[in-house]
């Protein structure tokens, strides 16, 4: 179940980008974005799994949060703060005023 989560997340993320660097810099800029996230995800979660086999047993801690679940956890978390630094200029707009 939390691995669906995490999975639809990425998979709304990935609209998201793709819609906002399509309507405002063309497709062809949507797709690279798409390719880019697409690949940081899979190859991200290969690294994820490495570290996690390392940590869990496959068990896990249960049903819902196994050693995968974990992998993609890890995953998203450094995920998020690597796409709030690069996506910055497009889900955030500063204002050019001065402040006094």
């Amino acid at each position: 179940m939390i691995t669906a989560l995490i999975f639809f997340i990425h998979l709304l993320f990935s609209l998201i980008v793709f819609t906002k660097k399509w309507q405002s810099e063309g497709l062809s800029s949507g797709f690279t974005n798409l390719a880019l996230i697409g690949i940081l995800f899979a190859v991200g979660w290969s690294i994820t799994g490495m570290f996690s086999k390392l940590i869990m047993e496959p068990e896990g801690f249960g049903v819902y949060f196994d050693r995968d679940t974990l992998s993609l956890s890890i995953l998203s978390i450094v995920e998020f703060f690597f796409y709030k630094m690069y996506y910055k200029d497009t889900f955030f707009i500063e204002d050019d005023t001065e402040k006094q």
